[in-house]
């Protein structure tokens, strides 16, 4: 059975509609950092388990409760989860890590080096530049996976 997940980073304190729509139904979400307030992380709660990272815009007693970093398993496919990509201080190749997921740069990518798929959903949150407010999906099944962005009309 396939696992669905929702990626979403950079929402800096504002969940949109369509962003909640596009993750509903998801079996985990993933935050990938620079949430703004706990009420974000609240209301995604309550439509998937949810991992989520601290970013460097997430200040307060609730963010620091937060990781840095996190890892999770989901099926076969080993998922590696850090808001800057420039902080990823592991080798995703030696430890096994076939998707690593990160935020910060507002802008969504999906590339491929050394086996390893390495996903920015860009942001969920208020517009930064000309940049599209989007957020990702990767589906999972067995060891195989697929990873698309999808850009919010807003």
């Amino acid at each position: 059975m396939p696992h669905r997940i929702g990626i979403i980073s950079d929402t800096h304190g504002l969940l949109r509609p369509e962003a909640l729509a596009i993750l509903q139904g998801c079996d985990w979400i993933i935050h990938a950092g620079d949430i703004g307030k706990q009420e974000v992380l609240q209301q995604l709660t309550a439509l998937a388990p949810i991992t989520a990272v601290r970013g460097n815009n997430d200040k307060g007693a609730w963010a620091e409760e937060l990781p840095v970093s996190a890892s999770i398993t989901v099926g076969q496919v080993a998922i590696y989860l850090v808001h800057d990509l420039t902080e990823l201080f592991i080798d995703p190749v030696a430890a096994g890590i076939r998707v690593v997921i990160s935020g910060h740069s507002h802008k969504p990518s999906i590339q491929e080096r050394d086996g390893v798929l390495y996903l920015n959903p860009g942001s969920a949150g208020p517009r930064r530049f000309k940049l599209p407010i989007a957020v990702a999906e990767l589906v999972i099944r067995d060891t195989a996976v697929e990873a698309r962005i999808v850009e919010l009309a807003v």
